[in-house]
């Protein structure tokens, strides 16, 4: 028995359900705005998330019920795609690193019309401010998914001095708490993080808008069907051809 699963539970419904009504008046809209102008516009959605906001790219990018037209980019592309030594991946030295984003730009294909999603639950370590300034003087817009309770905080860790909200044309608040923890068990020690749960609510509740938004205007949503079901194959492959040379087929 986990005794404290009731008030993990609470906290984290109750991030959720505020989530859901800032989506219901519309906190979301600017953001859809910018992904649903990308695509229309022949471009893609790049998202990026480093440690555990990794899981929002994956989450946005390359499965079922997902918008094809998303890449996923990951630090350790600069391993797979790029002259790093896997070692590199180890620790959180290269997500802290604001040198790696020039190596990381170099292995992504990017094209004029396309929209960074950018998570990062501090929003303050080196890649993930580095990657989104680098972008912005390439003209692209960004938006952040963070914590600003969390970031507010802290200290920026890139040496412009800057956080990723500071940066984003758009930021979506993920409703973590500072530290991330939501519970306290034994002298203190924190438990219960949330961001990566609220952070897979928000990526949904965005998708969910980008797609009905195009559903609205008389498009159908370029969404992938489950690999696992019959005929899922098939559909994913005959619109991952569309954008076959813009994106990675999963993170």
């Amino acid at each position: 028995m986990i005794a404290g699963a009731p008030d993990l539970l609470a906290e984290a419904t109750g991030r959720l359900e505020r989530l859901a009504a800032a989506a219901a008046d519309g906190a979301y809209d600017p953001a859809i705005d910018l992904m649903v102008d990308a695509i229309d516009a022949g471009g893609v959605i790049q998202a990026f998330g480093t440690g555990h906001s990794q899981a929002f790219a994956m989450e946005m990018a390359g499965r079922a019920g997902g918008l094809i037209p998303t890449n996923g980019i990951a630090l350790r592309d600069v391993v797979l795609f790029g002259n790093r030594e896997p070692a590199a991946l180890f620790g959180s030295e290269l997500e802290r690193d604001p040198n790696v984003v020039g190596e990381l730009l170099r292995v992504t294909r990017i094209g004029e019309e396309d929209v960074f999603l950018i998570a990062s639950n501090s929003g303050v370590n080196g890649s993930i401010v580095g990657l989104a300034l680098a972008v912005k003087e390439r003209g692209h817009k960004v938006i952040a998914v963070t914590s600003l309770e969390h970031t507010n905080s802290v200290e920026p860790q890139h040496p412009s001095g800057v956080r990723l909200a500071e940066v984003a044309d758009v930021v979506v608040d993920n409703l973590a708490p500072r530290g991330d923890t939501t519970l306290t068990i034994a002298d203190g020690v924190g438990v219960g993080a949330v961001s990566s749960i609220t952070g897979a609510f928000v990526a949904q509740l965005l998708t969910l808008g980008v797609a009905q938004r195009l559903a609205d205007a008389g498009g159908t949503p370029p969404v992938y069907l489950s690999a696992n079901v019959p005929g899922g194959d098939e559909h994913n492959r005959a619109l991952q051809h569309l954008y076959r040379d813009r994106i990675r087929w999963s993170v």
